[in-house]
């Protein structure tokens, strides 16, 4: 069962368009991940769907309710973590969390339960305001206030973006377990090795969904062969691959750099290659592909 349809969505801003004629879905009680880079559309595809925001064309449900006519119910059922910190820098973490909750007429005793997991870590420092807070907290803060009132789904814009790696992990931990109460979460992020952590994923670039599908599936469908190749000079490797083969696609990728094709590589040539043009110590390995490898490609696909 699909609890968000999206049909063809499309938005501009002047001559940029955000947005290209955005359609997926998400069923009921998935985690749903939106990957992309700074500018790929997925903040306004957020304030669309949380009727912040009008699509010039096209249109959305959530819960079989159109986000033009059922706005207003739908705001009701949605928990919304924007981007940027959002909440009253002034208030405290108590004050903002029961203004929200206000808001949707509740309270946190009656939802306490819910975000007691995320609370009890920030409760101690409930009297601090929430512009005094590390980027950790204030996550924790803006989630608390995103689930106050009891939502169905919850829409999170790069969520973890700016804070620091165990928060980011404690963050995630917490998303499944709102997942196994049933809620169905759709969350953007940059950071490819987040798509893991997905059940299924919408890979985005400059408006337009390029591929959706578990993260799974699409390394299994990632078609070329990939190497990954170490040499004393890193920076001029990168210069001499790019030179052996124009249609080949080069990146560095740790310590390493990712150099792929869709033609068979014939490795011992490219060793040669190599050895003969300053790169004597060359190491070449068979490597397996990365959601961020099949980002990549599918990017060069596409342009």
């Amino acid at each position: 069962m699909n609890f968000v349809e999206i049909n063809n969505i499309s938005k501009s801003y002047g001559t940029h368009k955000a947005l290209h004629e955005t359609s997926f879905s998400v069923k009921k009680g998935e985690l749903f991940g939106v990957i992309g880079p700074d500018g790929a559309g997925k903040t306004t595809l957020f304030r669309i769907l949380t009727t912040l925001l009008l699509a010039d064309s096209g249109s959305a449900k959530i819960a079989g309710l159109d986000i033009l006519k059922d706005y207003k119910k739908i705001r009701q059922i949605v928990g919304y973590m924007p981007g940027k910190f959002s909440l009253y820098q002034d208030l405290t973490i108590e004050e903002n969390l029961a203004f929200f909750a206000t808001i949707f007429g509740t309270t946190i005793k009656e939802n306490y339960e819910l975000i007691k997991d995320i609370y009890i870590q920030i409760e101690p420092f409930k009297d601090r305001q929430a512009g005094k807070l590390s980027g950790g907290m204030k996550q924790k803060l803006a989630l608390s206030c995103a689930l106050i009132h009891k939502p169905e789904i919850l829409i999170l814009d790069e969520p973890t973006t700016g804070v620091d790696a165990v928060s980011r992990t404690e963050f995630w931990d917490l998303l499944r377990r709102f997942k196994d109460m049933g809620i169905t979460i759709i969350v953007s992020t940059p950071y490819m090795d987040e798509a893991s952590l997905c059940d299924r994923v919408a890979l985005m670039q400059e408006g337009k969904i390029m591929q959706i599908d578990t993260p799974a599936n699409i390394i299994k469908n990632y078609k070329p062969e990939l190497l990954a190749i170490h040499s004393n000079n890193m920076h001029d490797l990168l210069v001499k691959l790019r030179n052996y083969n124009i249609n080949s696609q080069v990146y560095l990728f740790g310590q390493t750099v990712h150099f792929s094709s869709n033609e068979r590589i014939n490795q011992s040539d490219l060793k040669n290659y190599l050895q003969n043009n300053g790169h004597p110590n060359t190491e070449i390995n068979t490597c397996s592909p990365t959601i961020e490898d099949c980002f990549l490609w599918l990017m060069k696909q596409h342009n």
